[in-house]
């Protein structure tokens, strides 16, 4: 596997859609599912599309699922940041559902960091679209 982001597709309805999100960083991996509605789906997408139009010093966070004990499944948290001539900075927070351990409710959580660009997040977006449109299962922001 590339070290970068991936979007599998697991499930969907007229509501929501259930992805499995990879992180990998070239050496450390982590997985978690998260549930998304449509209309989110499409606010990511469109605010992508305007973040990579801002390569001097733009951020842009991707929050998918919900951080704790009280959501469904996992979250997710991206934060990408234009720095360096165009090299996007990315930092992931990951946080598995949770899980009976002995007395305790507990979840597996990573913070992994990857570079990417702009062109690769290019190819993101459309990968995305495509995911949505049902004309493919999986997108990936791949590290550059």
């Amino acid at each position: 596997m590339k070290p970068g982001i991936h979007f599998k597709k697991i499930w969907f309805d007229n509501e929501l859609m259930e992805l499995r999100i990879e992180s990998f960083d070239g050496d450390s991996f982590f997985a978690t599912k998260v549930y998304v509605g449509h209309q989110d789906f499409e606010a990511l997408i469109d605010g992508l599309n305007t973040f990579k139009d801002q390569v001097d010093g733009g951020i842009f966070d991707i929050t998918l699922g919900g951080f704790g004990p009280e959501y469904a499944h996992g979250a997710f948290d991206g934060r990408l940041h234009f720095q360096n001539r165009g090299k996007i900075h990315v930092t992931i927070k990951s946080q598995s559902d949770y899980k009976e351990f002995g007395m305790k409710h507990v979840a597996s959580e990573a913070t992994l960091y990857l570079i990417s660009e702009a062109a690769l997040l290019d190819t993101f977006i459309g990968e995305l679209r495509q995911l949505q449109a049902t004309v493919r299962d999986e997108a990936t922001l791949e590290a550059a």
